[in-house]
């Protein structure tokens, strides 16, 4: 429909309609966290990602033809009526005090009507894709941005929430990865050095006092850090050097299974049944590689890729298959703390869904987990580990391949959001031969 044709009344309506979706929005997010995950066990399979790279953060260069293509299951024989808004947040991802028309051309609501139902699978559900910038939504501004999925009929309640990033690339973000580290030599860790070329835009007390500098490693929620000062300043040049925060627990290497075919089992898949209506797979046992060395593998650092060896369109061919692990400790015996799966699987969310739990009886941890076809990266944290998450089970050491994704905010006097200046991904350079 052409804007200029609608009537003031209803372009009001609309206006009012959305205030109240996001406003409820919200208000449902203070204190919870943004990070990207489903909130129905019915909505599952959640994938962003640049249009053309499945393996790519999802973040896009501002003003330009880059695209977000945001994906979702929901396990239902029919669709629903879905719809989608916006929020813009600062660099921390908690909602800012912008309106929708500051952040957003167009109206903060569109229909998901791009859907495609299941086809000759046991579990049924209906795959939906929305892409973003579209001509009911342009953002007009960088930074941090949250979208939510939610019943037409129903948008107080929502059912998933995504993040994807808008960047400016307006700086220049320039670093390494080294493993000789402020606190030990080719060991355990791995130390970022970062330096922000501001240019003629920035001034001096920007460069010191307002750029905010985030850095995940391997798109991992539970250990990203965030710096607010620079080491030193030189010329147009911020350095964030030798700076406690950029080192991190270098981790192991993730583990990986694939499911692409329920006939034969796919690589570390020791299993296959089928039961009550829905496929089943055991992932083989695993153990604690913490004391067993490093032993380098080629891995999508934690991401997944659906995939069905014999069919022509995964995302509607892919079957839905329980999936099933079990962690087995040295001796059998238990944890003194609670231990998690992390990995895109689980949209690196540390909840119930994820959780191992022990069985006393047989001295191992499993748990199971409703997954589409496909291959996957995984690997078990403690959370609680006061060392590192990835210390207890998986070990950490300096050779592991990793990826860093640095983003880099501008908090402008007057301003009342958080420019996203720049993104890059560093990658540690020891594998680098392979």
């Amino acid at each position: 429909m052409n804007r200029c044709c609608i009537p003031i009344y209803r372009l009001a309506a609309i206006a009012l309609f959305t205030f109240a979706i996001v406003f409820n929005i919200v208000a449902q997010n203070n204190g919870l966290s943004t990070a990207t995950r489903s909130f129905s066990d019915r909505f599952r399979t959640i994938q962003a990602h640049v249009d053309g790279n499945d393996q790519l953060p999802p973040i896009i260069s501002f003003k330009s033809n880059d695209r977000i293509v945001i994906s979702f299951d929901e396990l239902a024989e029919e669709h629903s009526n879905l719809q989608y808004s916006l929020i813009h947040c600062n660099a921390e991802w908690k909602p800012d005090n912008l309106v929708e028309s500051e952040f957003l051309d167009g109206f903060n609501y569109a229909e998901v009507g791009d859907f495609q139902y299941s086809r000759s699978t046991t579990v049924h559900y209906v795959n939906y894709r929305i892409i973003l910038p579209n001509e009911n939504m342009m953002p007009l501004v960088s930074g941090n941005y949250l979208l939510y999925v939610y019943r037409d009929d129903n948008p107080e309640t929502k059912l998933l929430q995504v993040r994807f990033q808008v960047s400016e690339q307006a700086v220049g973000i320039y670093g390494n990865v080294e493993t000789s580290t402020d606190i030990d030599h080719r060991a355990r860790h791995q130390q970022l050095n970062i330096e922000v070329d501001g240019g003629d835009d920035l001034s001096l007390d920007d460069l010191s006092n307002r750029l905010i500098v985030v850095v995940q490693q391997n798109a991992r929620n539970d250990n990203s850090t965030t710096i607010t000062h620079p080491q030193f300043i030189t010329g147009k040049r911020a350095h964030y050097s030798h700076l406690r925060p950029l080192i991190f627990p270098a981790g192991n290497e993730y583990r990986r299974f694939e499911t692409v075919s329920t006939l034969y089992p796919g690589m570390n898949i020791e299993q296959i049944d089928f039961a009550n209506g829905i496929y089943h797979m055991k992932v083989h046992t695993d153990s604690v590689r913490a004391t067993s060395g490093y032993s380098y593998d080629i891995t999508q650092k934690g991401r997944f890729r659906i995939r069905e060896y014999n069919s022509a369109d995964a995302d509607t061919e892919a079957d839905y298959v329980m999936t099933h692990f079990e962690l087995k400790l040295p001796g059998g015996m238990q944890a003194p703390l609670p231990i998690y799966i992390d990995g895109d699987l689980g949209n690196r969310v540390i909840g119930p869904e994820t959780q191992m739990r022990y069985q006393p009886s047989e001295g191992v941890y499993r748990t199971a987990i409703l997954l589409k076809q496909g291959s996957y990266n995984y690997q078990y944290i403690m959370p609680d580990l006061m060392s590192s998450a990835t210390a207890g089970i998986e070990g950490d050491f300096y050779q592991t391949d990793n990826e860093y994704t640095v983003s880099v905010y501008y908090r402008q006097p007057g301003k009342r959001y958080d420019r996203l200046l720049g993104t890059a991904i560093l990658k540690s350079a020891v594998n680098n031969n392979h």
